[in-house]
């Protein structure tokens, strides 16, 4: 049966000229936050993909994170069938942590989620995001993986313990948002793109999905 596709446009903002309607096959509040805040119209439709279950093996990083993100549009835009509405496009995105060769995704529980911060103190690790953009009536298809570099300074095991009772890591990849921790006052410096650590790169975005309208125009 056919995915609902749930409506999340922002009443009080106008779509950027040129953007497509965007099917978000995600579920994630921090893309969607993303989306409301640039005035983005769209919808909610995530796949069938579940990356928790998935693991990377040997593969190169910037391979596996790119995979799933076209994995997660892909489903999405099966599911959808003829619901989608005519000239939108889906978009799929993935994010995660590397330290050295370690691929770092989600925590999958508290100690993990320790596990994971306690090595970060002291050191930089890069993350990397992934969009694909798939046209659902032709399957037309467009991949980028967005790099960001993250140093976090020294962090106390009392901090730690303070953000693990909280629960907030739970969801994120490298169990963290860099938001929240800013805000906190973490040491953290990053080179890049804030939202892309976040979770989706929105400059970027933004450029490749109107050029992508704009190659599938008549």
């Amino acid at each position: 049966m056919p995915s609902s596709i749930d409506n999340q446009k922002n009443p009080q903002l106008d779509t950027p000229l040129g953007l497509p309607m965007v099917i978000l096959a995600s579920t994630s509040p921090r893309r969607k936050a993303l989306f409301e805040e640039a005035g983005i119209e769209h919808m909610v439709s995530p796949g069938s993909v579940d990356d928790g279950e998935l693991e990377s093996g040997a593969v190169d990083p910037v391979q596996w994170v790119g995979s799933l993100a076209y994995y997660k549009a892909a489903s999405s835009a099966d599911s959808i069938q003829d619901q989608a509405p005519d000239g939108s496009v889906v978009l799929g995105a993935d994010t995660v942590c590397v330290y050295g060769d370690e691929i770092v995704g989600q925590p999958v529980d508290r100690e993990d989620a320790r596990r994971i911060l306690q090595r970060m103190r002291g050191v930089s690790h890069e993350v990397l995001t992934g969009v694909a953009i798939v046209c659902p009536e032709s399957g037309r298809r467009e991949i980028f993986v967005d790099r960001s570099v993250i140093t976090v300074g020294e962090i106390s095991d009392e901090q730690i313990e303070e953000y693990l009772d909280s629960g907030k890591w739970q969801g994120k990849a490298g169990a963290y948002n860099i938001t929240e921790r800013l805000a906190a006052g973490w040491s953290i410096k990053f080179e890049g793109d804030e939202s892309s650590i976040v979770g989706l790169p929105m400059t970027r975005t933004l450029d490749r999905l109107k050029a992508f309208a704009m190659n599938s125009s008549p």
